[in-house]
């Protein structure tokens, strides 16, 4: 018979186990020693997201720290640019205003010339105080956009707004001053005109570069509007007839013909000089030259120039005597059949009023 002494009864087999007093406590103080450990990790593994936090927010705000002294320091070149320009100017306007002679470092004689040209004045109004209001004007912009301390309630936006508006029209007016300067006084130099040049350039590349380029995309109609007014009212003001005299003391001087000559101008000319057309001019007058350009050199040695100031120009010279029975008042005039024609003329108005016809305009002789 078997015996069952050896089988464990079912209350045996799930009794918790004794365990003493001190196994207790060396129990919880385990567990307890896990959870602190379990809590320290926690802690740091939480700890460098709190670290990294603000760091982010110092580079943040680092980055706008440097965006802001990007502007400022761009707001400083346009202050200490249009301060250079705002000396210049203005000792030419007071070389203007006094009637004196400038210094000229380079270029000597023709940079007088150039100065006390026509060119020097737009409507009237010197040149070099136009450029005084400029320049001022871009100077006062940048101190008080740097300094953040803008007049009249205006904001930044506004001001770099004028910035664009004012550096986009100097740049337009340097480049077509350029372009007189290397076709009307070929071979001239003047110095002053080339540092005015590179002034105004220079404050218009650091607008573009401030304004960034979907800034200037936005604006970039205004800016080509500005640059076509300046050029259409500077056309305007020296397209006029040239005033009877210089301010200023000149040699006698020959400007060399550069055009080719068509057979219609020769035709023209050879016309005009069989029905005693006069053309009245004097050796500084650049429309002169440009009505000669326009028949070509060889067309141009057939007209009747008459020179008004064969022996130069100085302060007191009186006109040729040819010049003032003719009542000329401005160059150039043309005298075609008792017709007085003042400025620079067309081609097609010059064959009107000698009788040239339009036949021999196509088939010239």
């Amino acid at each position: 018979m078997a015996s069952f002494a050896s089988v464990p009864s079912p209350s045996l087999l799930f009794r918790t186990p004794h365990r003493s007093p001190r196994s207790l406590a060396l129990t919880q103080f385990k567990n307890g020693f896990a959870g602190r450990v379990l809590m320290l990790r926690v802690n740091c593994s939480s700890d460098p997201i709190r670290d990294v936090e603000p760091e982010a927010d110092n580079i943040s705000s680092s980055s706008s720290s440097s965006s802001g002294s990007t502007s400022i320091s761009s707001y400083n070149w346009y202050a200490g640019l249009g301060g250079l320009g705002f000396l210049e100017t203005s000792y030419l306007t007071y070389l203007k205003l006094t009637n004196s002679d400038a210094f000229c470092p380079i270029g000597g004689g023709t940079c007088t010339d150039i100065l006390n040209s026509d060119y020097a004045a737009v409507f009237g109004i010197p040149l070099p105080l136009i450029g005084l209001v400029a320049y001022g004007l871009v100077t006062i912009l940048g101190v008080q956009l740097a300094g953040k301390n803008m007049p009249f309630g205006m904001d930044e936006t506004n001001g770099r707004l004028i910035l664009l508006g004012s550096t986009t029209s100097m740049a337009a007016a340097s480049v077509y001053f350029l372009y007189i300067l290397s076709t009307k006084f070929a071979g001239a130099s003047c110095s002053y005109c080339l540092v005015s040049a590179l002034l105004s350039l220079s404050l218009f590349f650091i607008t573009l570069k401030d304004f960034g380029f979907q800034e200037i995309q936005k604006a970039l109609g205004l800016q080509i509007c500005l640059a076509a007014l300046v050029v259409a009212a500077l056309s305007t003001s020296y397209g006029t007839s040239q005033s009877i005299s210089p301010s200023l003391d000149l040699q006698p001087f020959t400007t060399e013909i550069t055009t080719e000559s068509s057979p219609i101008t020769l035709s023209l000319a050879r016309h005009l000089h069989s029905v005693g057309a006069k053309m009245y001019g004097a050796f500084w007058c650049s429309h002169c030259l440009e009505q000669k350009q326009m028949f070509g050199s060889e067309a141009a040695k057939l007209l009747d120039y008459v020179e008004c100031f064969p022996g130069g120009y100085r302060k007191g010279t009186k006109i040729a005597k040819a010049c003032a029975d003719a009542g000329i008042e401005g160059f150039p005039t043309w005298v075609i059949n008792g017709e007085v024609l003042s400025g620079e003329q067309e081609l097609s108005e010059l064959a009107r009023a000698s009788g040239f016809k339009s036949d021999d305009l196509s088939q010239p002789n």
